[in-house]
């Protein structure tokens, strides 16, 4: 079995069932998203939520989804057909492609590449392409006019979030999620975790991943009382369905990247207890429902003060973390706190 895994064939083989098997983790997950999200926002309103289809409403999601797929395709009249359609696969498959550079546990990725960060953006910047290919194609001037807000609200905060990431970057001397989340290792458990040193771009980089991917309270691409629907307002059935299966992924692309960043990945938070993927999952749920209830309580900013937060306060806050942490690991302030990089030598 090893000498035909060591073919070309073997390998090619290899590849695409690991790869099978991440897509199949992600759409799984997709469905239970979905079906969280709405449990949480009920509970928070005191109302029962999907509790019809399947045990408990947990098969609500794979009806909804079934419900998608079979009705009726509407193209606008006037519409770039091939862009109209290629804008939601572009989405939805620009939002797979970033998980596989993430690992689950100590050897558990598809890529175990050594700039995973670097891969990560170059992927979700591409993100915004679709979205402005949606409006822009819907040939109506209120999807085209969403997609540009759209494309300023996810550019904005990328800003934002990469410099945050910088930091962790000059801290641990390395672009791979293994290296980082080995880097936060130690005999104090969640303590030697990089939420401690970098305790003020955590909360930053929560708000900034919930404007880059849309979440209340920046949901303005698709706020019902400001721009109709946003981009996604010509679009139904199947590749409306992409769209929103491409923003949870990317959601949960979110989750995994705060776990991994700030709270050691697989790393267990108690010393002496088994390290594992199950620790990774468990923080990325958690991390999800803090998503699903800042988007049940906290009421919906205006675009204006979107932007302003984005340019005015992120932008300047992150930048000046970015200066402050390359002076605290240069000269090792506190020791390795800051300079995880100087541990190994």
């Amino acid at each position: 079995m090893a000498d035909f895994l060591a073919t070309p064939f073997g390998t090619f083989l290899l590849i695409l069932v690991q790869g099978l098997g991440i897509i199949a983790f992600v759409m799984i997950s997709l469905l239970f998203l979905v079906y969280g999200d709405r449990k949480v926002w009920a509970a928070v309103q005191m109302r029962r939520g999907p509790n019809v289809v399947g045990p408990w409403g947990i098969l609500q999601s794979v009806a909804d989804a079934l419900k998608y797929v079979v009705k009726e395709i509407v193209v606008p009249a006037g519409a770039d057909k091939f862009v109209f359609f290629l804008a939601p696969m572009l989405s939805f498959v620009l939002a797979v492609l970033a998980w596989a550079v993430i690992p689950f546990a100590d050897g558990w990725v598809l890529a175990d590449i050594n700039v995973a960060i670097l891969f990560v953006f170059a992927v979700s910047s591409l993100e915004v392409y679709g979205v402005i290919m949606g409006g822009w194609a819907s040939n109506s001037k209120y999807p085209f006019l969403g997609s540009l807000r759209s494309a300023a609200q996810m550019i904005s905060y990328e800003v934002s979030l990469g410099l945050i990431i910088i930091g962790v970057i000059i801290s641990t001397g390395s672009m791979s999620f293994g290296d980082i989340v080995k880097a936060q290792e130690g005999s104090y458990g969640l303590f030697n975790w990089y939420w401690l040193p970098h305790l003020p771009m955590v909360v930053l980089f929560f708000i900034s991943a919930l404007a880059e991917t849309n979440r209340p309270p920046f949901d303005l691409p698709e706020a019902e009382s400001e721009l109709v629907a946003g981009f996604m307002v010509e679009y139904s059935s199947t590749p409306y369905l992409l769209f929103m299966a491409g923003e949870y992924i990317a959601i949960w692309l979110m989750c995994a990247l705060i776990s991994l960043l700030f709270f050691g990945g697989w790393l267990s938070p108690i010393p002496g207890l088994p390290d594992g993927a199950l620790w990774m999952f468990g923080k990325m749920v958690v991390f999800f429902f803090m998503f699903a209830m800042v988007k049940a309580i906290v009421p919906r900013y205006r675009y204006d003060q979107l932007m302003r937060i984005g340019w005015k306060v992120f932008l300047p806050l992150s930048l000046g973390w970015v200066v402050l942490v390359s002076f605290l690991a240069k000269f090792e302030i506190l020791g390795h706190f800051w300079a995880r990089w100087t541990m190994g030598g």
